[in-house]
């Protein structure tokens, strides 16, 4: 296997686990917002969402990073410093996400959680700009539609900090349930939160799989418009 294909392979594999994962996610939240069941059904059903959870976040974290080295492939070439930031970023996040998984509830959690916050917002607008840049500069050219998959990643990530401020009434609503059992505003507000929350999951499906067409076309590349007007 070549290197090439190596991360072909994993960049499929990413895209695969974030989209089952995030869905089983969504559908095992059902259960915990159930107030016909019991307290611990549903502490098992949010265990199950919760463990789940952590396999999007690691797709997610390590996506920019393989796509990143693909895009070298494809004719994207990028300055010393670039491909250096490319290769860390998937390490240094993916770490940050297991601490705060495997940490849930300790002051290190807490305290990377709020940096993870405030890092995703540095990250959409990175993106946004080294796209807008890359694409008015030219080096873009060669494979325009990566430029396409940047700024939809940041949508992703966009919605991800979205659903995390939405699920804040969830969050604080569960806890109750998991000392003393949830009142119906607590179920109310469980329910509501979700609600909230579902535009940005459905997007977040749709980017993916936009994303993956984009990569299989490749359209506006140089040979997609020789294929069309030869």
């Amino acid at each position: 296997m070549s290197t090439y294909e190596f991360f072909i392979l994993l960049h499929l594999v990413l895209f695969v686990y974030w989209l089952g994962g995030d869905i089983g996610v969504f559908y095992s939240s059902k259960f915990v917002v159930n107030p016909n069941l019991s307290k611990e059904s549903r502490l098992v059903a949010a265990k199950i969402m919760f463990n789940i959870d952590l396999v999007p976040r690691i797709c997610m974290s390590l996506m920019l990073t393989v796509g990143g080295i693909l895009s070298e492939f494809s004719g994207l070439i990028h300055p010393w410093w670039q491909t250096a930031a490319i290769i860390l970023l998937g390490p240094f996040w993916l770490a940050m996400v297991l601490i705060i998984h495997f940490n849930e509830g300790k002051p290190i959690a807490h305290k990377l959680s709020s940096f993870d916050f405030w890092f995703r917002w540095i990250l959409i607008a990175a993106i946004l700009v080294s796209a807008g840049y890359s694409y008015s500069t030219g080096r873009l050219d060669p494979a325009p539609w990566i430029g396409l998959k940047l700024v939809i990643f940041a949508g992703l990530i966009f919605c991800g900090v979205m659903i995390r401020i939405a699920l804040r009434p969830f969050i604080g609503a569960f806890r109750n349930l998991a000392v003393q059992g949830a009142s119906d505003a607590d179920n109310a507000a469980m329910i509501a939160s979700l609600g909230r929350v579902r535009i940005f999951v459905i997007a977040i499906w749709v980017g993916i799989l936009v994303e993956a067409y984009l990569g299989v076309v490749k359209p506006f590349s140089p040979e997609q418009l020789a294929l069309l007007f030869s």
